[in-house]
């Protein structure tokens, strides 16, 4: 029993990172198939109505603000002044490792989005879009881009306070992207929910392949 205990103890960061890959993984699954794939709208549908009753039109302006930041038009540029600041630091290896991270689940969720075919709920903002629904390319992205500002953050010696501080705030915003979404109403809520349990998933395995190719590298030249 005790050694059960002090593995668990030794362990409880990865054990913890398991369950929560695999709560996300699983509800990802469940809404795939009861919301998109069985077409149950009722938890959808009673979520736009409550936002077509409580909208009005400042939050709508203040969302499509909110929106932008986990846009495309926001996001490339801030990659590319991310990567060449990283670049001009010398730091070649965490570029690589954020282009191949944010590349590769943008690809992800684009295929993500054809292979469900789910369309959109009709917004009454006329904000018409002809992509498709699922998973929220916006709720996906944006939690995708804190967390690797939150990758390397804590790789920089400023103080845990500052680094927990920096991560709650980034996790705001992402939160708030994805709200955006459903006030506009350009995705159902289960769209932005999947959105971020992809993220989520997506993030803890690149990390755990990253921390793996790190080691071995490492292990080569020691």
């Amino acid at each position: 029993m005790t050694r059960i205990l002090q593995y668990l103890s030794q362990n409880l960061e990865k054990l913890l990172l398991l369950i929560v890959f695999l709560a996300a993984i699983i509800l990802f699954s469940y809404i795939a198939d009861e919301n998109v794939l069985e077409k149950n709208y009722h938890f959808d549908t009673a979520v736009l109505n409550f936002v077509k009753i409580h909208a009005t039109p400042l939050l709508v302006k203040i969302m499509l603000v909110v929106t932008f930041f986990g846009s495309t038009k926001f996001l490339l540029p801030a990659y590319i002044i991310m990567i060449g600041l990283l670049l001009w630091k010398h730091k070649k290896v965490i570029a690589l490792e954020i282009t191949c991270i944010a590349g590769s689940g943008t690809l992800i969720m684009f295929f993500l989005k054809n292979y469900f075919h789910r369309h959109r709920p009709n917004s009454i903002f006329g904000n018409e879009l002809l992509s498709y629904s699922f998973p929220s390319g916006h709720s996906v992205s944006s939690l995708i881009f804190c967390g690797i500002i939150s990758f390397i953050v804590w790789k920089t010696n400023i103080s845990i306070f500052k680094k927990y501080s920096i991560t709650s705030f980034l996790l705001l915003y992402a939160l708030l992207v994805g709200m955006s979404r459903i006030i506009l109403m350009v995705h159902y809520a289960t769209d932005v929910i999947a959105g971020f349990c992809f993220a989520i998933a997506w993030l803890i395995i690149s990390f755990w392949i990253v921390k793996i190719v790190s080691r071995r590298y490492d292990d080569q030249f020691d």
